[in-house]
């Protein structure tokens, strides 16, 4: 088994050509059989025999689980998300979410609009058409209070996806909870805030990568001494293969990131094992379904062994990559909508059957619009049935020792650390960035995808193949009306009448000092937030210092 720049002629099942190699999403050549001769008695770079390179759950390298007893002591965090229109309407669906997940370790997961992801008010004239049109639009502290409202916050886990301005309206909801009584210490949640892989894919960047990565550094430092309970940071392979990627270059770029992090934290002065145990990830699981698995194992294992040889991690904790997986958005498609149910639910079963701690199923109807309360339930319903109906639970890691899934995990581990090589080689991510390395290399890897649908070596039901029934309405599409955003316009300006002009304005200075001195920006950011600084005043006072970035010459 192995990839090669060349792609083999791909034998589809039912061709009649039953003994030929097929080939995986991701280029891997893969055999009609797999037996011991396809895993080697020891791994690439590994001394060790087979059985100790697989190991047992919750026992270095994890290849099989984070966690000795895996399902069977602690299922997987159903965290599903929402977002949309105002914080009211997003507050609602919160709480059908919670109602409808009674009995199940449950945790909510935000997704803002696009003005807020870029930093942006929902007055700026950039905002305009796209305020809560794909998910919730939060200016102020005010909108935290109603997002969350009623909403026990110091009992549920709240994953926030944001990262441009994440310290910003991680600030917001610090404040927020302070201003309700609560102690910052007792939250529990995740804040994505990855902002090494916006350059890569998704684009939601303000600040230049090196003042973006000093902001990440400041929030991992600030949950180290006063949020022990959150996630400072989710690095994410989830939106590299959105763009395009394939599962090996997402396990790669992912894990070399978070050393990136890693390395800046340690160069800020920080003790690794007092913010390593508090780093989590987050990946995608798409159609391949063994190659998904073979992922999650592989990037527990190569994790591990980063932490310990190139870190020199020393406790347990510290060794743990603890994942998030969300089944694969960009694999659903507008045909045939009621077809992405079957979809979801396989991605679903191989993050489960990977090892992951928590997951969100994607809504049916995600390509249509944003997703309705029937096609959530449904969502929600397909996680519950996995966990309660099909017995996946009952035993840790069950793939385990299987040649194909063994094979297949060794040949993921050693590309994928052929190309964190290859990035160290060129200085890092960053230095990569600049390069445009890694928008280069997902480019090419998705025409690669989209040359084989072409030639029909790639069938994907319903779009290149059994299209009959695509004309047929199917399903019902959530509208955002045009009044979410002049509501939310009329509120913020309510709310800047209503405020401090002068206390504002000392908050904007104070965060623009912290800048200039180089220090860490949460405890100001968080007092800005009291002040009733909105989120666009706060972005644009450390852009006044850091600047904007736009994309450099080579790309």
């Amino acid at each position: 088994m192995n990839t090669s720049d060349q792609t083999p002629t791909t034998q589809r099942a039912g061709d009649g050509s039953a003994d030929a190699a097929t080939v995986s999403l991701s280029g891997y050549v893969i055999d009609r059989l797999y037996g011991p001769d396809q895993v080697p008695t020891t791994a690439p770079g590994d001394a060790s025999q087979p059985h100790e390179r697989i190991g047992e759950p919750g026992v270095f390298p994890y290849t099989r689980g984070v966690h000795p007893g895996m399902y069977r002591t602690r299922r997987w965090t159903m965290r599903q998300f929402a977002g949309f229109g105002s914080a009211d309407d997003t507050n609602k669906r919160f709480k059908y979410l919670l109602e409808n997940a009674k009995g199940t370790n449950t945790g909510l997961s935000t997704a803002f609009d696009l003005p807020t992801l870029m930093g942006r008010d929902s007055d700026d004239p950039l905002s305009m058409g796209e305020v809560g049109r794909c998910g919730v639009a939060i200016d102020t502290i005010e909108d935290m209070h109603r997002l969350y409202a009623d909403i026990p916050i110091d009992e549920v886990t709240v994953s926030q996806t944001i990262n441009g301005p994440a310290c910003v309206i991680w600030a917001m909801y610090i404040a927020m909870a302070k201003q309700r009584g609560i102690d910052p210490a007792k939250l529990g949640g995740t804040l994505q805030n990855d902002i090494l892989k916006e350059f890569h894919s998704q684009n939601e960047f303000i600040y230049p990568p090196e003042a973006s990565v000093k902001l990440v550094v400041d929030t991992i430092e600030h949950a180290m001494h006063h949020l022990p309970r959150w996630n400072s940071i989710s690095i994410s392979g989830y939106h590299i293969r959105e763009a395009g990627s394939n599962a090996t270059q997402e396990l790669a770029f992912t894990l070399r990131d978070g050393m990136e992090y890693v390395q800046a934290a340690i160069d800020r002065g920080l003790d690794v094992d007092d913010f390593a145990p508090r780093l989590s990830f987050f990946f995608n699981s798409h159609n391949e379904f063994f190659e998904e698995i073979c992922k999650l194992r592989a990037a527990r294992r190569i994790w591990a062994t980063a932490m310990k040889d190139r870190f020199g991690a020393k406790s347990d904790r510290s060794l743990l990559m603890r994942t998030h997986v969300q089944t694969a958005g960009c694999s659903l498609t507008e045909q045939q909508p009621l077809n992405n149910i079957v979809r979801i639910a396989y991605q679903a079963m191989a993050g489960v059957l990977g090892g992951c701690q928590s997951l969100h199923t994607d809504s049916m109807d995600e390509t249509l619009g944003l997703p309705t309360e029937t096609a959530v339930r449904v969502a929600l319903r397909t996680q519950q049935i996995l966990a309660e109906e099909t017995g996946v639970t009952r035993v840790v890691d069950p793939l385990g020792g299987s040649w194909f899934v063994e094979a297949l995990t060794d040949q993921m581990q050693q590309d994928a650390n052929a190309i964190i090589a290859e990035i160290d080689d060129m200085g890092g991510v960053v230095a990569g960035i600049h390069k445009g390395y890694f928008r280069r290399s997902i480019a090419e890897a998705s025409y690669r995808f989209g040359q084989e649908m072409e030639a029909g070596d790639r069938l994907i039901v319903g779009v290149n193949a059994f299209e009959e029934g695509n004309d047929s309405h199917q399903v019902d599409i959530l509208q955002i009306p045009h009044t979410v955003e002049t509501n939310q316009c009329e509120r913020l300006a309510a709310f800047k009448n209503n405020r401090d002009a002068d206390g504002v304005q000392t908050a904007l200075d104070t965060i623009r000092t912290a800048a200039k001195n180089d220090d860490n920006l949460m405890p100001v950011l968080i007092d800005a937030a009291i002040a009733n600084c909105t989120l666009g005043e706060m972005v644009q006072a450390m852009a006044d210092v850091y600047g904007r970035y736009t994309s450099g010459p080579e790309w």
